[in-house]
């Protein structure tokens, strides 16, 4: 140790105080509207299915499909990596946990469609289904065969639709309550969001539908699915989604981007309608950047192209579907749409060679990180963040095992939740 530095300051602690006190308000609305991501498993996607076609064995029948497709035109490891381009050492590894996932946990996100996928019925055969989906539901999760997260996309706030769309609402929120309660999975999307009041009026159902109830306020949360130009830019110029946020009181989970929608509603040709067009890009991006640090989560949207049909088709089919996905993964949004058994092989081959690829290069920096090695990359606490958020990610849809990312960085499951987030734990690893 060197010589002791003298130290000298100039200002009374009056003035750190006073400081500390001018900012109380922004402290707390900074803590409001960014408290961070959520600490909660983001599914890699959603699968849309009409409400008059949702059954018991949708699930299932969802990976028996796809495992056909896999069967049928990628058999093994060296044919799927040879339609996808997935690079040799990560083929068997990919193909196998492909395989694994198809067969116990086909659909991670499930969402019974009221909307444009089941069309305008009348209110007796809307009302049967919206409590058949309820009693569907909830034997799934009191059997044990849900999937992680399951729910409904209601009719818009529009006028011409509000009416049905609240009573489906109230009727399947209160067949699940009457089942024994609303189940920790479940979801519901609101689509066609164009003004923030028409957030505020869904709160307003949510709410009443509470405190009928005697849940807890804010018990039922919301995404707000993005299909029109004036929820990404209002009349005044300002970001209208980002007030949808503000407008959802903490409730809103998710912003789900519509592409054929919001796509035709700014003038794109169907045949240039997709997720990787420019206009889906800004629309994406305003998305991203209001939603960064509030623990709403992005979501992209789909493709219309199925893999149906000869094997030569499947394929084209299927290279589209991998690179929208892996395009979008690198762009960070972390789940998407599926709206075809076909598309499950190869949305998490995508995935899983996303997240298999970068394993050891991620787990080296954070391990680097924790032991302040340095290396040939200088990371700082927001990269740590990144690096544990990354690996989590993969953890949780099997791409990766908990077992591998602790040999290669040292770090337990609540070391990395720790790490990603204030509000998944509390870090508790010390440095070597």
């Amino acid at each position: 140790m060197g010589q002791q530095e003298k130290v000298a300051a100039s200002l009374a602690g009056a003035v750190s105080d006073g400081i500390s006190a001018s900012l109380t308000a922004v402290d707390a609305e900074l803590a409001r509207r960014y408290p961070g991501d959520p600490g909660t498993r983001q599914p890699v996607h959603t699968v849309y299915v009409p409400g008059d076609t949702f059954t018991a064995g949708t699930l299932r029948t969802w990976g028996d499909e796809a495992l056909k497709a896999l069967d049928e035109h990628a058999p093994d490891a060296a044919a799927l990596a040879a339609v996808l381009g997935i690079p040799d050492e990560l083929a068997g590894p990919v193909h196998d946990r492909v395989r694994a996932k198809l067969e116990r946990e086909p659909v991670e996100d499930l969402r019974i469609d009221f909307e444009d996928g089941y069309g305008p019925r009348s209110d007796a055969e809307e009302d049967e289904t919206a409590a058949r989906a309820a009693r569907l539901v909830a034997d799934a999760y009191a059997r044990g065969t849900a999937a992680p997260y399951m729910g409904i996309r209601m009719k818009c706030m529009e006028a011409a639709v509000r009416d049905r769309g609240i009573r489906t609402t109230d009727v399947f929120l209160t067949g699940l309550i009457r089942a024994g309660g609303l189940p920790e999975g479940l979801v519901l999307t609101l689509p066609k969001v164009t003004y923030p009041e028409q957030v505020t009026a869904f709160v307003q159902l949510l709410e009443a539908f509470e405190q009928t109830h005697g849940l807890p306020s804010g018990r039922i949360g919301f995404e707000i699915q993005i299909e029109t130009s004036q929820s990404i830019l209002a009349a005044d110029g300002t970001a209208a989604v980002a007030r949808m946020i503000d407008a959802a009181q903490g409730r809103a989970t998710g912003l789900h981007y519509g592409t054929f929608d919001y796509s035709a509603c700014v003038g794109v040709s169907a045949a240039y309608q997709a997720s990787d067009h420019p206009a889906a890009d800004h629309a994406k991006a305003v998305m991203q950047v209001a939603a960064a640090g509030t623990g709403v989560r992005v979501s992209d949207g789909s493709t219309n192209v199925l893999p149906v049909g000869p094997t030569p088709r499947v394929h084209e089919a299927w290279r589209l579907h991998y690179g929208l996905t892996r395009r979008a993964l690198a762009r960070a949004y972390y789940q998407g749409w599926d709206m075809h058994p076909g598309h499950l092989p190869t949305r998490y081959a995508a995935v899983y060679t996303f997240y298999r690829e970068g394993l050891e290069q991620a787990a080296s920096r954070l391990a680097a990180y924790v032991a302040k090695a340095g290396g040939d990359v200088m990371d700082e606490p927001a990269t740590a963040k990144a690096l544990s958020g990354y690996l989590l990610r993969g953890i949780d849809c099997g791409a990766l095992d908990t077992a591998e990312v602790a040999r290669l960085t040292g770090l337990t499951r609540a070391d990395l939740d720790a790490f990603a987030s204030p509000r998944r734990g509390t870090l508790t690893v010390t440095a070597p």
